[in-house]
């Protein structure tokens, strides 16, 4: 039987439309009569909860999405919303980095479970790595995977020149991220995460990153917020405490540029390539350029009207996107 405590908390999370209080109490509930051996109930009431909170986040993922993607004031300059179409398996990661993805899922799909015994689930990640390495692809699979919608942190918006007020558009950030559940990428954090004391640290920015850390501190919504970074080694290291979870992005190596080979071409007819010699070929570019490669054979074939695909074919792109870069240095 349900305490007079218990059933006092379901009725007034219920009247303050606390949903997350009203769901950890229910669960509570559950688990008390599992307890007390009556299975059966326990798992009726476990099976309620779980179908509300995918009724309720569908309805608040649609209700949400339109709220922030037309903000009003000054909030609508600093969020960008991203239709996250990516899935995990739409990812070719190293095994180390997809098992701290596939961590922070489970533990985002059982936020209720974990938050009714007082837990929190990983909810604030840095992703490292260089550039092409897929790390805004990664923040938008973890929208995805969730089922909520990606907004992407403006940070030439938020930094001006005026005493406090960066801090100030960084607050109006959280506010959205307190209120509207969703995956909030920072990307390029560097650009106000660097070191303080650094050669190029600045006033405002150190002001902005004593902001973010204060913010991050005492993040306690249910959004995911992550930080991208081609220059992790830049980074203040307080800023390593504040987040959950690290995962370290890489360039790809021979088994994984194969694999990437495999899966972008792989819908060519009458082909037959030499995958490992590919994958020795692209030593050293990132999964974005390998991709690349593969969209350019592709129209190659396709705007000259050739019947199949040839290593060498892929080769002579290699060799050309290889030019085009070392112009970049």
């Amino acid at each position: 039987m349900a305490s007079a405590a218990q059933l006092k908390a379901l009725l007034q999370s219920h009247a303050d439309g606390d949903d997350s209080r009203f769901h950890a109490v229910s669960l509570q509930l559950a688990a008390a009569e599992a307890r007390n051996g009556h299975s059966e109930l326990a798992r009726e009431l476990r099976d309620i909860v779980e179908k509300t909170q995918s009724r309720e986040s569908k309805n608040n993922v649609r209700a949400n999405l339109l709220h922030i993607a037309q903000p009003q004031g000054e909030v609508a300059d600093l969020l960008t919303a991203r239709q996250a179409t990516v899935r995990l398996s739409d990812l070719i990661l190293d095994g180390a980095a997809l098992k701290h993805i596939r961590r922070v899922l489970h533990e985002q799909r059982e936020l209720g479970k974990l938050k009714s015994h007082g837990l929190r689930p990983r909810q604030t990640l840095l992703l490292t790595g260089p550039p092409g390495c897929g790390k805004t692809l990664t923040a938008s699979a973890i929208a995805g995977e969730l089922g909520l919608p990606l907004f992407i942190v403006r940070l030439e918006s938020l930094m001006t020149r005026y005493l406090g007020e960066s801090a100030g558009k960084l607050r109006l950030i959280f506010d959205a991220v307190e209120r509207t559940r969703a995956v909030y990428l920072f990307d390029e954090f560097d650009s106000i995460g660097i070191a303080r004391g650094s050669e190029n640290d600045v006033g405002e920015m150190r002001r902005v990153l004593n902001a973010f850390l204060v913010f991050v501190e005492n993040h306690c919504g249910n959004s995911v917020i992550i930080a991208a970074t081609n220059h992790g080694h830049l980074l203040d290291r307080a800023l390593y405490r504040r987040f959950d979870d690290l995962i370290e992005l890489g360039l790809p190596d021979m088994e994984l540029a194969q694999r990437t080979f495999q899966e972008r071409l792989a819908g060519q007819k009458n082909t037959r390539l030499s995958f490992p010699k590919l994958a020795k070929a692209a030593e050293g570019l990132s999964f974005a350029e390998i991709t690349r490669v593969c969209e350019e054979s592709i129209k190659e074939v396709l705007l000259h009207d050739r019947k199949s695909m040839t290593t060498a074919d892929v080769l002579g792109v290699i060799s050309e996107r290889r030019l085009f870069l070392d112009r970049q240095i």
